[in-house]
């Protein structure tokens, strides 16, 4: 792709991709210190949105198929309802925790610094990938496919690792919900 095009590409995105990097963390740590006064815990959300997280791990799957393969079309549509997935899942992730203490992990010995390694991975991850995902998003969208898939061979690993962390992280702390 040509430099003048990857150059106003940066431009006209940068600032917006940075900034929703920025203030979604920003935001999520805010409202974790908010408690919806008067509303039950919303218990039922954490298997919903570990659900969620695990359907999301296998579209990322079948989008990378789909683009080896040369399906375009499957892999965009696929994408972006990963996105859209992530982002429902964001949103059922903080109204539980806006209505839940949080959950401590109950297990003990070597099993619970596994927890805890995955648990602290995940997170800081997640944090991560929010401006890989838009950066790698908006390249596709701006027909630069190039750059796009240099930045997407290290997006889906990590994003995959997510996703199927999310999942590991809910099943291990599972059993001591309250």
């Amino acid at each position: 792709m040509n430099a003048m095009k990857s150059e106003n590409y940066m431009k006209k995105y940068r600032l917006w991709i940075w900034g929703v990097s920025v203030v979604i963390p920003i935001v999520v740590a805010i409202l974790f210190t908010i408690r919806i006064p008067n509303v039950a815990p919303l218990s039922f959300l954490p298997p919903i949105y570990a659900t969620i997280n695990g359907i999301t791990a296998i579209l990322l799957i079948v989008a990378y198929f789909a683009i080896k393969r040369k399906n375009i079309v499957l892999h965009e549509q696929l994408m972006k309802t990963a996105i859209g997935l992530s982002l429902i899942f964001l949103v059922m992730y903080v109204t539980y925790h806006m209505t839940s203490d949080p959950t401590p992990y109950g297990g003990e010995g070597f099993i619970k610094y596994v927890y805890y390694f995955i648990l602290i991975s995940h997170i800081l991850l997640s944090i991560g990938i929010i401006p890989m995902v838009l950066i790698t998003y908006v390249r596709a969208l701006s027909n630069l496919f190039f750059e796009h898939k240099k930045i997407a061979r290290y997006t889906f690993p990590i994003w995959l690792y997510i996703a199927v962390t999310g999942v590991i992280v809910y099943l291990m702390i599972a059993p001591y919900y309250a």
